[in-house]
């Protein structure tokens, strides 16, 4: 009998364990229920059991946003917008991806996201529609009534498909944990320092250093994006490049023959190089945008499910918004001219012109070519170094693709464009890329998506 009691005594321990357990994660019987006769089996139907799809239209959406208004929209880079939308559709779905995490806690200062209910079943391409589609609407607030229209008919056709998949109960608790989301990394996007961006600013007046160009003589644009906030703390140790030459006039100096090769290289382009250069000119165009673009037509082509592309999409433009970030604080450190000042008034060439018009920022370092340097880093950490593309951003505008056999040869062309441009020195757009490559490093090993 003494034996009998601790064992009836374990036995009761373990059943009220067991139940106080149960408790805490019961799920609804009857959607249970419902999800059997459905085909869909709650948290086990999983964000890779989707397709791309709802990503992909959402993306189409936001580059045909940022065409058909003024580039920059409001003044900021379109890079800010997708990749604040990227971190909501990744923080949407990454509660239906068990072996990933929250970026919450290794994004700078961002917010602990909301938790799914245990137990109970979410569509996640429902989150997702959701998700992306508060934050579409929070970053346009002043497009078209026309883009307005094809916002809301886009998230209502996507809806109609989903109601359909779905009990009712499952896809109203999936939107609205969708539009938390944005909610909240909407707010957070707020604290980020884009709004001072283009404060009042004075340029130094000097030899050497920037001042507006021709033919607008637009004033300086983003002088204090560099202060912007990090998304990833410490992207950019190791990345400062080493400065520019320093100004002089003399034929024999590096700076002159820095600039002269600009001229040079602009008297002998063959048509394919002011293709090259044209086809990054990205205005008109997506400006920033080409990279959502070019990532976009690499996931299609990959056809991966929805959890892949989510993850793909985030880390692609964090790197972005980081290498941004750091290019344009060395920009403003150095505030070096043009070269279509150099050439006009020293080189004595009074009416050269670019391929373009050059943009109304400083020259070192080139912001394509940084941005492409971290774009390409994420780029072969996700496919592979010897990854082949073709680039069809333009096919709308009539211009031929960019096809490519290698990251590092997309990496190459960006930035060799700007010099045959006649935007950019040689060496702006080499230590561009040095930067931003750095930067793009730091994030895949900084970054932690996986669970340990």
């Amino acid at each position: 009998m003494k034996k009998i009691i601790p064992a009836l005594t374990t036995a009761i321990c373990i059943m009220l364990v067991f139940s106080s357990c149960k408790k805490q994660a019961e799920p609804n019987v009857e959607e249970l229920a419902l999800s059997k006769v459905n085909g869909t089996h709650g948290h086990l139907h999983q964000t890779n059991t989707f397709s791309s799809e709802v990503a992909f239209k959402w993306m189409d959406m936001q580059l045909r946003l940022f065409r058909t208004n003024a580039t920059p929209i409001g003044g900021l880079p379109p890079q800010r917008y997708y990749a604040y939308t990227a971190i909501a559709l990744y923080e949407s779905v990454v509660p239906g991806m068990p072996s990933y995490q929250s970026l919450s806690g290794q994004l700078t200062n961002m917010p602990g996201m909301p938790q799914t209910m245990p137990g109970y079943a979410y569509h996640w391409p429902a989150v997702a529609n959701a998700a992306m589609a508060a934050m579409t609407r929070n970053f346009f607030p002043a497009t078209s009534n026309a883009n307005k229209a094809a916002i809301d008919s886009l998230e209502n056709a996507l809806n109609a498909s989903y109601q359909s998949e779905v009990p009712g109960e499952e896809f109203q608790r999936s939107i609205s944990f969708g539009k938390t989301v944005a909610e909240i990394v909407f707010d957070w996007s707020k604290t980020d320092g884009a709004a001072n961006a283009n404060a009042p600013y004075t340029p130094p007046v000097g030899a050497g250093l920037w001042a507006p160009t021709p033919p607008a003589f637009a004033s300086a644009f983003g002088p204090y994006w560099g202060n912007n906030r990090l998304m990833v703390a410490g992207s950019l140790e190791g990345s400062d490049p080493q400065p520019p030459p320093s100004y002089s006039t003399d034929p024999s100096s590096e700076y002159y023959q820095m600039v002269k090769e600009v001229y040079d290289v602009s008297q002998t382009l063959t048509p394919e190089q002011i293709a090259m250069a044209v086809y990054y000119r990205d205005n008109p165009g997506f400006g920033g945008g080409h990279y959502l673009s070019m990532l976009k037509q690499i996931l299609v082509q990959e056809n991966r499910n929805l959890d892949f592309t989510a993850y793909a999409f985030v880390k692609a433009s964090i790197a972005i918004i980081d290498a941004a970030i750091g290019c344009w604080k060395v920009k403003y450190q150095y505030n070096q001219e043009r070269p279509i000042r150099y050439i006009r008034e020293v080189l004595g060439h009074a009416t050269w012109n670019s391929v373009f018009p050059t943009p109304n920022f400083p020259d070192f370092p080139s912001g394509h070519a940084a941005i492409a340097g971290a774009f390409g880093e994420v780029l072969k950490d996700l496919f592979g170094a010897q990854y082949s593309f073709s680039n069809h951003t333009y096919d709308y505008l009539g211009m031929a693709p960019r096809s490519f056999t290698s990251i590092d040869a997309m990496v190459g062309e960006i930035s060799k464009s700007r010099v045959y441009a006649g935007i950019h020195y040689r060496i702006s757009c080499d230590r561009g890329v040095q930067e931003g490559s750095k930067i793009g490093q730091n994030i895949n090993n900084k970054l932690k998506f996986l669970k340990d």
